[in-house]
């Protein structure tokens, strides 16, 4: 969609100890996150830009990597060192990736 212009990278490449930044909305975080990822929605990141680390690699991931797309080359217009994690957590489920939360919904799953 976005080209050869979004540095991105596969969910089961994500380093462990990356910053992880997870720009789904509340609900979809609930339902399952990766353990120690940042959450800050799409709606509410240029509020919250600040929380972002300028002195490492950001990887940036939603559902299915569209939303992320977009914020990843936002944050690198910005000045930020970021990627998408293609596929999203989707990807990052079928990839057996670790994952929390789910609560009253059951175990954790993606929205």
């Amino acid at each position: 969609m976005f080209g050869d212009d979004v540095p991105a990278v596969d969910a089961a490449d994500v380093p462990e100890g990356a910053y992880l930044l997870d720009v789904r909305e509340q609900y979809e975080w609930d339902a399952g996150h990766a353990p120690g990822a940042a959450h800050i929605s799409m709606a509410e990141l240029s509020d919250r830009a600040g929380e972002i680390p300028r002195d490492q690699d950001v990887y940036v991931i939603c559902r299915s990597g569209v939303r992320s797309a977009q914020v990843t080359v936002a944050l690198n217009q910005a000045g930020w060192l970021a990627k998408n994690v293609d596929g999203g957590m989707k990807r990052w489920a079928e990839a057996g990736r670790p994952m929390e939360g789910g609560g009253a919904d059951g175990p954790p799953h993606v929205a």
